[in-house]
C-alpha cells in the first residue's frame, strides 16, 4: 500500500482508497472460487495448473485449448502434441482427485459424480478459502487504522475526524466481510447440488 496522506475533512478520498484496497482480496478470492468444482464441468478448474514443459511450468490455458462439451467432461487439446504426457502428468499430480484419459490428441476428463465425502472436502477448502479472504479484508482494515492513529498523533487530524475515519473504515470492512460471506454462500450452495 502506497502511503496515503490524510487530510482533515477528505472523507471521500479516504474512503475511495479503503474500497480500492478491499477489492483485491474480493477479487483473489473469485479466482480461488472458480477453482473450486461445483456441479457443472468448468475449464477454470485446470487452467491454472501448471505443467513443467520447455523447461518451465507454464499454466495450461497458454498450452492448449481448454473446453468443457458436456456437463461432466473436460477436454485439453494440447496444441504441440509433444507435451501431452507432461500435460497428463500434471493433471494427475494436481489436487483435483481425477484420472485424465490420453488418447494422444486429446485429453478428456471425466468428472465424477460427488461423493459426500468430497462434498465434505470442498465445503471445507471453501471455508479455509473464505477465511483466509477475511484475513485479507482485516489486514486491509488493520493498515488503515493504524495510519488514521498515526496520523492523529501527529497532529495533522483531528480525534474526532479519526474517530469518524475509523467509523467509516469499520462500516467498509463490515460490507467487504458480508460480501465474501455471500460468495461463500453461493458456492456453497453449488457445491450441494
Amino acid at each position: 500500500m502506497e502511503p496515503l496522506a490524510i487530510a482533515e475533512g477528505d472523507t471521500k478520498s479516504f474512503e475511495n482508497r479503503v474500497n480500492l484496497d478491499m477489492e483485491n482480496p474480493i477479487k483473489h478470492f473469485e479466482k480461488e472460487l472458480a477453482t473450486i468444482r461445483a456441479g457443472r464441468a468448468s475449464t477454470k478448474l485446470i487452467e491454472d495448473i501448471k505443467a513443467e514443459v520447455y523447461g518451465q511450468l507454464m499454466p495450461l490455458r497458454e498450452l492448449a485449448t481448454l473446453s468443457a462439451p458436456e456437463a461432466s467432461l473436460i477436454t485439453i487439446q494440447p496444441w504441440d502434441k509433444s507435451i501431452i504426457i507432461e500435460i497428463e502428468k500434471a493433471i494427475s499430480l494436481s489436487d483435483l482427485g481425477v484420472s485424465p484419459i490420453n488418447d494422444g490428441n486429446i485429453i478428456r476428463i471425466q468428472l465424477p459424480q460427488m461423493s459426500s465425502d468430497r462434498r465434505e472436502e470442498l465445503n471445507k477448502v471453501l471455508n479455509k478459502r473464505t477465511e483466509e479472504c477475511k484475513i485479507g479484508i482485516r489486514n486491509v482494515r488493520k493498515e488503515y487504522h493504524n495510519l488514521i492513529r498515526e496520523t492523529e498523533k501527529k497532529r495533522d487530524i483531528s480525534e474526532d475526524f479519526a474517530k469518524r475515519l475509523t467509523d467509516t473504515l469499520q462500516k467498509i470492512t463490515d460490507s467487504f466481510i458480508k460480501k465474501s460471506d455471500g460468495m461463500n454462500d453461493k458456492k456453497a450452495n453449488e457445491i450441494k447440488f
